[in-house]
């Protein structure tokens, strides 16, 4: 009896004595670890994605029989890659994302992005081309055919002075066209940029932008809205981005057209035409971000190739559209940047190249395992 009790002693004493793992632990961790390669399950949502069709018997059983069927995966992801069919995707993807398409004067923005993606050219093109970007596009055939948009821009600079982009988020200040850009290229909803210290402005909450409150026009300043009006702060937290944005996408007109002075109207009585004052104080200059200015559309291209952020959306987007999640924006599928760190990387250090960038998505461990 008392060896007996002296062993179960003993027992008690080494688990109490044993440290508890208290480290947080996700079961999902468990599900993700668990997962197993299957080349043929990547395959098929490979070629649905990339083709619009699924994959062939052969194709099927090249991957199936080969020695080593991850480099014969990869092979067949570039087959796809390189088909018309391809293009026809990408034009399809670019219609959804842009938000644009179905009619001849929508569809030249979308065929100019899946052009450049289709290329293998920088992804900055979509902010900075000064020639071609109103191609069209033949879905049959997959051909593209270069085209200038002739809109009377003093200069063109993408997707950014596109007709058919002014003419479709045509708005009041011209506040739609920006938040399109914001949305669709940065993949964040206004505010663009938020203080890591609030500032009391005098209003029922206080401020949170990053640019001076008093950077952005108001009643006081002669402007006939009041962006700065403390009753309703969050307007300002916005607008400190919007309004030093949104005088460069004033100029075009109804039919997406450029004109000399801002053609916009304000949401007054009888719709008067926006003037700058109404954006922004006497003096005070336009800017990306803060700490970021520009003078023109040209600038505003080339601030936009050079955030980061820029970069880590379109990856985020080409990642939901692969493993078949919604919208980033109108979805709320963001993206974990851990989840995309590498993928992100190889894309900023390659040049900014969206058909590689596609190809390192599709033979990614995520992608292929199940």
């Amino acid at each position: 009896m008392k060896y007996l009790l002296a062993i179960g002693l003993a027992a008690c004493v080494t688990e109490v004595g044993t440290p508890a793992d208290n480290t947080p632990h996700d079961e999902w961790d468990d599900k993700l670890a668990g997962r197993v390669l299957d080349y043929n399950a990547a395959l098929r949502v490979a070629a649905l994605r990339l083709t619009g069709e699924l994959p062939t018997l052969v194709e099927m059983s090249a991957v199936a029989t080969a020695a080593d069927p991850k480099t014969a995966y990869e092979t067949q992801v570039h087959a796809y890659l390189a088909s018309p069919k391809f293009a026809r995707q990408m034009f399809r993807f670019w219609q959804d994302t842009l938000k644009m398409g179905d009619d001849p004067s929508l569809d030249s923005a979308p065929a100019f992005a899946a052009e450049v993606t289709v290329q293998n050219r920088p992804f900055t093109d979509l902010f900075t081309a000064t020639t071609g970007t109103c191609p069209t596009f033949d879905v049959a055939s997959g051909v593209f055919t270069p085209a200038d948009c002739g809109n009377g821009v003093p200069a063109t600079a993408g997707l950014l002075t596109h007709p058919g982009m002014n003419k479709q988020f045509f708005s009041n200040f011209g506040f739609r066209r920006v938040r399109w850009t914001q949305e669709t290229f940065a993949c964040t909803a206004f505010p663009a940029e938020i203080a890591t210290v609030a500032k009391d402005v005098g209003g029922a909450t206080p401020y949170t932008g990053v640019f001076p409150f008093d950077s952005i026009a108001g009643t006081a300043t002669g402007g006939r809205v009041d962006f700065r009006d403390t009753s309703a702060v969050i307007c300002a937290n916005c607008h400190s981005n919007i309004n030093h944005i949104a005088p460069l996408f004033a100029h075009f007109d109804q039919a997406g057209a450029y004109q000399a002075n801002i053609v916009v109207p304000t949401p007054l009585a009888n719709n008067p035409v926006a003037v700058m004052t109404d954006y922004l104080p006497a003096g005070e200059g336009l800017a990306w971000r803060s700490g970021t200015p520009v003078t023109d559309l040209t600038s505003l291209g080339h601030a936009m190739a050079a955030d980061p952020a820029i970069a880590e959306c379109v990856i985020a987007r080409v990642w939901n559209w692969g493993l078949g999640k919604s919208d980033i924006i109108d979805g709320g599928n963001r993206v974990p940047a851990a989840t995309i760190q590498a993928q992100v990387d190889a894309f900023t250090h390659g040049g900014g190249k969206l058909k590689d960038a596609i190809f390192n998505i599709f033979t990614s461990d995520d992608f292929v395992r199940f």
